[in-house]
């Protein structure tokens, strides 16, 4: 049974086809030991179709529709036209595999093209994901970067936009800070009676109050002017 690889990067859908299986064997351990070496790995996975976004727009709608598991009217194009048919009342002769669990029981269920996502498939699509830009020929030298940089820029803005408790986060942070802060204080504190204790032994008992002692111990230069300019 043939087997076809879904790719969603961020400069577009890519549409690999798995033909020489036999190459590497049908295990993950195989698949992981192939993939870094491009020339082996390339025997096996090859670019079937490629599909560029239009826009940055649309790459964010895209890649927000895939992480929610919903197949958009784009990608659904894309299968069908690029992927063998699929006949009524047969049993299909390939299969499609899929990073995302959810989105390949979406597209199942709309076109009844049959798909998978196991670890072996993750290991094929590791190995694409490692050789994308050597795959796609159009691809100039930093565009790949450029394109994911923007949308994980993008992406990360929209999460924030709309996420209802951020609000909530900013308080929930600026109250972890005031603890932080209160805690590194107590251990300055507690280094610096230790540290001068050595001079001045008595003033941990006679000063309890942290900012004072710190006020003596930076101002004072013997034991007698300490005691001078402790408040009573």
């Amino acid at each position: 049974m043939a087997m076809y690889l879904l790719y969603e990067s961020s400069s577009g859908y890519g549409l690999f086809e798995a033909h020489g299986l036999d190459e590497i064997g049908q295990n993950t351990e195989a698949v992981r030991s192939s993939v870094s070496d491009l020339s082996r790995f390339g025997r096996v996975v090859q670019l079937t179709a490629f599909h560029p976004f239009e826009s940055a727009l649309d790459a964010l709608n895209q890649v927000n529709a895939v992480s929610e598991g919903v197949m958009t009217d784009e990608l659904r194009s894309f299968l069908e036209l690029n992927l063998p048919k699929v006949k009524e009342g047969k049993k299909p002769k390939f299969s499609l595999g899929t990073a995302e669990p959810k989105l390949g029981s979406h597209i199942l269920e709309a076109t009844k093209i049959p798909c998978q996502s196991n670890e072996f498939v993750l290991e094929l699509l590791r190995g694409v994901r490692l050789h994308f830009d050597r795959f796609i020929k159009d691809l100039k030298p930093g565009d790949l970067e450029k394109s994911q940089l923007g949308l994980a820029h993008s992406y990360s803005r929209a999460k924030v936009k709309f996420n209802v408790n951020r609000v909530d986060n900013m308080v929930i942070q600026a109250i972890f800070l005031l603890d932080t802060l209160d805690k590194d204080i107590n251990s300055f504190a507690m280094r610096v009676r230790e540290w001068y204790s050595w001079h001045f032994p008595e003033l941990v008992k006679i000063v309890n109050d942290n900012y004072l002692y710190a006020r003596c111990f930076k101002d004072d230069d013997d034991k007698s002017s300490s005691l001078r300019h402790i408040p009573m």
